[in-house]
């Protein structure tokens, strides 16, 4: 089973918590990506878990990778301390949101709420095809 959370995150400090804050919750780490362009390259290849994404990237917002997850039905937990809930929930309804700073527990939280929320979702749609 995949158990890798993809991290965007360009500020260093924050990156190496939120990558610790993942891994002491017992998930594998795939980033963090810095760029918008060094995360679409990611999933190019890659699918993962669950994302943990920061809206503001060094080479703009992260909307261009947050498409191609929320496409793939990936569950999306925004991390950041500038992103508009309004607009982004209206974009990507199925999204959480954490804002920085936040508490380790409470994003490790998120996360796992995001991704029982897919899993959950999946369970209902597999009983109703095996009626």
């Amino acid at each position: 089973m995949n158990n890798k959370i993809l991290l965007v995150e360009d500020e260093l400090l924050t990156a190496m918590d939120v990558e610790d804050t993942l891994r002491e919750a017992g998930w594998d780490v795939d980033g963090p990506f810095s760029s918008v362009r060094n995360t679409l390259r990611y999933l190019e290849n890659n699918l993962p878990l669950c994302a943990v994404l920061d809206v503001r990237l060094e080479d703009g917002e992260v909307l261009p990778a947050a498409d191609v997850l929320a496409e793939a039905g990936v569950p999306i937990v925004f991390h950041s301390g500038h992103a508009s809930h309004d607009q982004l929930s209206s974009r990507y309804p199925d999204a959480s949101f954490c804002d920085k700073p936040a508490l380790p527990q409470m994003l490790a939280q998120a996360v796992e709420q995001a991704i029982d929320r897919v899993r959950g979702s999946l369970d209902e749609l597999q009983a109703v095809r095996a009626t």
